[in-house]
């Protein structure tokens, strides 16, 4: 197994731009001016096809995003005003990201822009982003990120835009330019005119002083991060007029491109193929797992006890340390998952965790990327998530019948565990179960739950065809546990057909877990 260390350079170099991408960044405009009646004369027909493209995009399956990025006095906030003008209000989301708040400094540096991705037919306008913290922290006054610690950030915007591409979200990604002198230029404007002297600040000032080394980073940083799917967009910002209408025209232009190869995409539906293993080691791991285990119900109060108070205890000493737990619940039907939460849950403050039962996605989850409803409940520092049922049902219940595409769930495997790193980077403890229980087993717990009146919501006719399908999903979670089983997030493997024994090994996992990780 790879070291930590190691692991993530393994992970961090697949995040690297494809080499043979060598477009270059597009420029949309030079250095021309626009006289106002040129300008009001080609309003007309811009706005209505504004107006279309947003009525278009309410019946299509993906979204916008607009980024809108820039040198300070570029105009970013006049640009976005004045296209949410032509735009109708109701299709727009507009999001400015200034210091994070409390909440989210808890929180992954992800989670802010995560929770306001647009649903699917919407198009949302990103004043400030990512790049914008990237650079506000290389503006600082005290010494900007190492390059280590900015590349990695660079690897981790790559994937976070490609996840978004793939997906099938159209990124726009616009740099409004100015130069050092159209820069200077427009401070000085600022600051003339008393109802924009506010605007001048003494960070807009800071910028200027420090225009050269805030240039080769942005240089750097739009290298990096232009790529198939989230491509930058160099606009010339020197003549306001020009700005907006090449903005506005870029926007026409990326959706009507996009629409044509989503339509593409949409023709030839595929099929789920037969079930094939693609790494035969977890199905082996899987297969090798003793299920014989036996513990008596004296036994099983005895140890008990002991190891609920240990747990109590680990979880208040991370809650001190503002150490966040996730756990992830995952394993057949019947195997014991709900019981065996109960059982853990009885050692932690009600008021300190949240259960996330997951079952088939809402309309309104539809419409996001699937990782999104598992990123808004990301816990709070010192608190504790526990997913019954989590991100995996997309190389799960998903791959096997059909609700993703091949390509989907085969890229999910790096999706899930770049969200996973990401978790424990910024000190989040998770903690993966995997309960497995034989067939035969199962049937038997199927029956008694049709037998037992206060079971039988427990089971119904999917429960029954997913049975049928044991094979297929043998392999899925071998796949799983296989290409997911990474040195900060691994599987743990808990033999379920005795469900004494079964929760007994749950407490102690957890409760070694969470002390391993604080110390």
């Amino acid at each position: 197994m790879l070291s930590s260390h190691a692991a993530r350079k393994t992970r961090l170099d697949t995040l690297r731009p494809r080499r043979h991408f060598s477009k270059p960044m597009a420029k949309a405009t030079d250095d021309t001016r626009l006289s106002k009646k040129a300008y009001e004369a080609c309003l007309p027909a811009l706005r209505e096809q504004l107006v279309q493209l947003q009525v278009q995009l309410q019946a299509a399956p993906f979204k916008i995003l607009l980024i809108v990025a820039g040198e300070e006095g570029c105009g970013r906030g006049e640009t976005i005003n004045t296209l949410s003008g032509w735009l109708d209000p109701r299709g727009v989301e507009t999001f400015a990201f200034r210091e994070p708040t409390d909440e989210e400094r808890e929180r992954p540096l992800m989670w802010r822009y995560w929770r306001c991705l647009p649903a699917e037919g919407r198009l949302g306008i990103f004043a400030g982003s990512w790049y914008t913290e990237t650079l506000r922290e290389q503006a600082a006054v005290r010494a900007p990120k190492t390059t280590t610690r900015l590349d990695h950030e660079l690897a981790r915007i790559r994937h976070f835009e490609k996840l978004l591409a793939d997906n099938g979200t159209l990124v726009v990604k616009v740099w409004l330019h100015l130069s050092k002198a159209d820069q200077r230029r427009r401070l000085k404007e600022l600051a003339a005119d008393p109802d924009t002297a506010w605007r001048a600040t003494e960070e807009a000032r800071h910028h200027h002083r420090i225009y050269d080394r805030l240039a080769r980073t942005a240089e750097k940083i739009r290298a990096a991060t232009h790529q198939p799917g989230a491509p930058w967009t160099i606009i010339n910002a020197s003549d306001s007029r020009t700005r907006n209408l090449s903005v506005a025209r870029l926007l026409l232009h990326r959706f009507a491109a996009h629409q044509k190869r989503e339509a593409a995409k949409a023709s030839a539906p595929a099929r789920p193929k037969a079930p094939k293993s693609l790494k035969p080691a977890g199905l082996q791991r899987l297969l090798a797992l003793p299920l014989d285990q036996k513990l008596s119900a004296d036994a099983y109060e005895e140890k008990r006890e002991k190891w609920l108070g240990r747990l109590n205890r680990a979880v208040r000493a991370a809650q001190a340390k503002k150490r966040s737990i996730v756990f992830v619940f995952e394993g057949w039907d019947a195997a014991g998952k709900g019981g065996a939460i109960r059982r853990l849950t009885s050692a932690i403050d009600a008021r300190d965790y949240r259960v996330i039962p997951i079952a088939k996605p809402t309309d309104e989850e539809k419409a996001h990327h699937y990782l999104w409803r598992f990123w808004r409940h990301v816990p709070r520092a010192g608190l504790v998530t526990l997913y019954d049922r989590s991100w995996y049902g997309r190389v799960l219940v998903e791959r096997l019948e059909g609700f993703c595409t091949e390509p989907e769930w085969k890229r999910a495997y790096a999706e899930m565990n770049d969200f996973e790193e990401q978790l424990t980077e910024h000190g989040i403890i998770v903690i993966k179960f995997w309960m497995h229980v034989s067939r035969d087993e199962q049937l038997k717990r199927f029956r008694e739950r049709e037998e037992t009146a206060y079971k039988q919501h427990k089971i119904n006719a999917e429960d029954w065809r997913n049975r049928r399908k044991w094979h297929a999903y043998e392999i899925a979670v071998g796949d799983m546990l296989a290409l997911t089983d990474t040195p900060c997030a691994p599987w743990h493997l808990i033999p379920a057909n005795n469900k004494r024994h079964a929760r007994l090994q749950i407490l102690r996992t957890a409760t070694k877990s969470i002390e391993d990780a604080l110390a």
